[in-house]
């Protein structure tokens, strides 16, 4: 439950633009501690962070602040805090805005005069012309930094640093699968035939791929009920495709269900209903 009253709201631009030109190219006199906390950070649930091609993907950002003496919640922007995801190096993240995540926005709510609970969304965009997931190698674990900055009454910086984090959170290409039984209808005791197949995201190419050699689950939910049960599973070919044979027994719907790995999220495809007579 929210308390307090809204403080803020920052967009995407204005975050990345201005970590890399006020923080890291600040005189080095401004590269100081700024003595503000950032704690309790939540990124997408804890959950891995599934991206495609094309559609932009904000996983859920929760955070902390406590601010130092001197600054208060009441003057929202005499200070910044976020956390952001990275690879490699902090610095050249923030810099270059490669292999860099940061918000989309986010808005902080006053707890007291010195702390804020702060939620929003990080910013990822599989577009061509960002930096986001460009290779299927970012594709791995990613990590957590902070940027963490004060302002002075003329809007100058004071201060500005980055820090690490241990936490780490994970980005995994999307998969998709198909499904199709057939015949439809079937009589009692006849075989069905269910076929599908199971593409993977490239963030090189911004297509989908054939996802060869994965083993899927087929599941048969029957008519009434409201659990899918496996049934029988299969191996995708070099083309992704899925095949299997089952026999008709009662009215139900069938599904290609893969669970994914460390680099690939889950993929269930749209159930297919067969009238068994």
């Amino acid at each position: 439950m929210k308390t307090g009253r809204q403080r803020r709201t920052v967009a995407v631009a204005a975050l990345v633009g201005a970590l890399a030109l006020s923080v890291l190219n600040a005189p080095a006199a401004q590269a100081a501690d700024t003595g503000i906390t950032v704690s309790d950070i939540v990124i997408n649930d804890g959950k891995p962070i599934v991206v495609g091609t094309s559609k932009v993907v904000e996983p859920p950002l929760r955070f902390r602040i406590a601010l130092p003496p001197g600054y208060s919640t009441d003057d929202p922007f005499g200070y910044d805090a976020h956390p952001f995801l990275y690879r490699g190096s902090i610095k050249a993240a923030a810099d270059t805005g490669e292999d860099f995540i940061g918000p989309g926005g986010y808005t902080c709510y006053e707890i007291d005069s010195k702390h804020a609970h702060c939620e929003g969304a990080l910013y990822i965009d599989p577009h061509p012309t960002q930096d986001h997931v460009d290779s299927n190698s970012d594709a791995t674990t990613w990590k957590v930094g902070v940027s963490l900055r004060l302002w002075k009454a003329d809007g100058g910086l004071k201060a500005g640093e980055l820090e690490t984090r241990s936490m780490t959170a994970q980005l995994k290409r999307a998969a998709k699968a198909t499904t199709n039984a057939s015949p439809e209808p079937v009589t009692k005791g006849k075989s069905i035939t269910v076929t599908g197949k199971v593409t993977r995201a490239n963030w090189g190419t911004k297509k989908y791929n054939a996802y060869s050699g994965r083993t899927v689950s087929l599941q048969f939910r029957a008519k009434g009920t409201d659990t899918f049960k496996t049934v029988k599973k299969a191996t995708t070919s070099s083309t992704g495709a899925l095949k299997a044979t089952v026999t008709a027994s009662v009215d139900g719907s069938y599904r290609w269900v893969y669970y994914g790995n460390s680099t690939t999220g889950v993929a269930t495809s749209p159930a297919d209903y067969v009238d068994v007579r």
